[in-house]
């Protein structure tokens, strides 16, 4: 098999389970120290009150000035041993001859342990072995008088405290396993989830994973959001930054806050596979992609990917301006081939006269809408824009009608914006014109001058009219059938990013009227 490095789970397990016994090795210890020093205190106390307890009492200072004391000592050493429970009580002269003592083969016999501070009249506790063994033992005067006329010994061995000190730590060392039993199992079970969550991988391994995390994330030209099921976000990198014009990266911000596009946040936060939708926000075109994420049957968000379209928009809109240019110098061409046809039958015929009649008619009328379109627009880009929807509608069957009083000669507006702002009004405008044909004849009135020091652009039209304010939201759209919902959009995206305005109203039709200030310019 592959030789791999321990995962991170196990690491941890290893980690866990050797704080783990650390922890309760040293809390036994200090458990078993602190017994230890408790039934030593313990039994220090007992033999120092029982040896005390004897030195005062008055039997034991009768039977010492008898001529033998162990006589009544020893009943009464016995005595006391039995209802105290200590270990053994010796009674010697100051001397250290023995009194009483448990062994009676043992009294007159030498007292083995120190006893010099207490012939001079003082208290001595020690530890020492003697005929029992090793002991804890208290050695008191007796006084008479004032005069130490015999000792007194009490002691416990070492061996019954012991006994004492292991019916205590028993429950210490039991509480002490089930701790440590019930860790090892939390640990494992910890370990088991964790190692589920990180796939079984490395600590190295995780680090290598994050570090192409991390490179994917820069190299990707299009945007990448994820979105969190609480909708907030949980990453976003450079790319989608830029697209959303975001400055701070918003990682932990919910969608609402982030002041995106009503259409487009809904989007973040929806729950369900969309592709290639288009989105707009203030300065781009973007096309929006995304799917749900699920680990296991728990729904974890929403991945989003965003490309910019922007660029294309435009150039599909001005290639749609030169498709629709190109329409209409082909139906021209092929309306001069029949006035052509015309003119010529009539010269045939023998009417010259009526000819050149119908001709210069033709010809005038053509001239005149170019010379006032030329006139009074200063910018090819929009007077090829005018010229081509005016054959476009003449074509449609539609009156196409530029005012008057339209002059504009200064703009501070890019051609590709009036183009997508003019054209698209005047697209609509010919289509509802034209839907509403039944009703009115279709007819179409194009406005376009400077007024309170901006940009002003209307355009009429005949239709049926329009209400709300909708109509600007992608999707949006009367034309159910080959309608995008895109072109209105487009134009309150042109005409917000240079902080203008559109009214709209209804005038034996739809009323569009859009002003851009020049003092403000994207």
């Amino acid at each position: 098999m592959k030789n791999r490095r321990w995962s991170l789970a196990r690491q941890l397990l290893l980690l866990q389970v050797a704080v783990l016994v650390a922890l309760v090795a040293v809390g036994a210890g200090l458990a078993y120290l602190d017994a230890s020093r408790s039934v030593d205190a313990h039994a220090t106390d007992e033999v120092v009150a029982v040896a005390d307890t004897i030195a005062d009492t008055p039997t034991v200072r009768t039977a010492l000035s008898t001529t033998d004391p162990s006589a009544q000592l020893q009943p009464f050493a016995s005595a006391v041993l039995a209802d105290t429970g200590i270990d053994f009580i010796t009674i010697m002269s100051p001397d250290g001859i023995r009194y009483t003592h448990p062994d009676p083969a043992l009294i007159g016999q030498k007292y083995l342990g120190n006893i010099s501070q207490p012939q001079q009249g003082h208290r001595f506790v020690e530890t020492y072995t003697g005929t029992l063994g090793p002991s804890i033992r208290a050695v008191v005067p007796v006084f008479d008088n004032g005069r130490v006329v015999a000792l007194v010994a009490a002691g416990i061995t070492v061996k019954a405290i012991s006994a004492e000190l292991t019916s205590r730590l028993i429950p210490v060392f039991t509480a002490a396993a089930a701790v440590l039993v019930v860790g090892i199992v939390g640990s494992v079970l910890i370990s088991r989830r964790l190692n589920k969550q990180t796939r079984g991988l490395a600590p190295a391994e995780l680090g290598s994973v994050f570090a192409y995390y991390e490179a994917t994330l820069r190299a990707v030209r299009e945007g990448l959001v994820l979105v969190d099921d609480d909708g907030r976000i949980a990453l976003c990198n450079k790319g989608a930054r830029d697209l959303l014009d975001l400055e701070d990266d918003p990682a932990g911000r919910a969608v609402a806050d982030l002041g995106l596009p009503g259409t487009l946040a809904e989007a973040f936060r929806a729950k369900k596979i969309s592709t290639d939708e288009i989105h707009l926000t203030d300065t781009r075109v973007l096309v929006v992609s995304t799917a749900p994420v699920d680990s296991g049957e728990r729904a974890q968000g929403t991945v989003v990917t965003l490309r910019d379209h922007t660029d294309l928009q435009q150039l599909t809109g001005e290639l749609d301006t030169v498709r629709g240019l190109a329409e209409s110098l082909r139906s021209q061409a092929h309306e001069a081939a029949n006035r052509l046809h015309t003119v010529v039958s009539l010269v045939e015929i023998g009417k010259p006269e009526e000819a050149v009649a119908f001709a210069t008619a033709e010809l005038e009328i053509a001239q005149r809408l170019t010379d006032h379109v030329v006139g009074a627009v200063s910018e090819p880009v929009l007077s090829a824009l005018l010229l081509g929807k005016a054959a476009e509608a003449s074509e449609r069957g539609a009156e196409f009608v530029l005012t008057d009083d339209t002059a504009l000669t200064e703009l501070d507006v890019t051609p590709r914006d009036l183009v997508t702002i003019l054209g698209n009004l005047i697209d609509n405008a010919l289509d509802a014109a034209i839907e509403n044909g039944a009703h009115a004849r279709p007819r179409v009135v194009v406005t376009a001058r400077e007024e309170d020091g901006g940009l002003l652009l209307r355009v009429a039209d005949s239709g049926r009219g329009v209400s709300g304010t909708e109509m600007f939201r992608r999707g949006w759209s009367t034309k159910p059938q080959d309608g995008h919902g895109l072109g209105l959009a487009l134009v309150d995206q042109a005409v917000r990013r240079y902080h203008g305005t559109i009214d709209v109203a209804n005038n034996d039709g739809a009323v569009f009227t859009v002003r851009l200030p020049r003092e403000e310019n994207p």
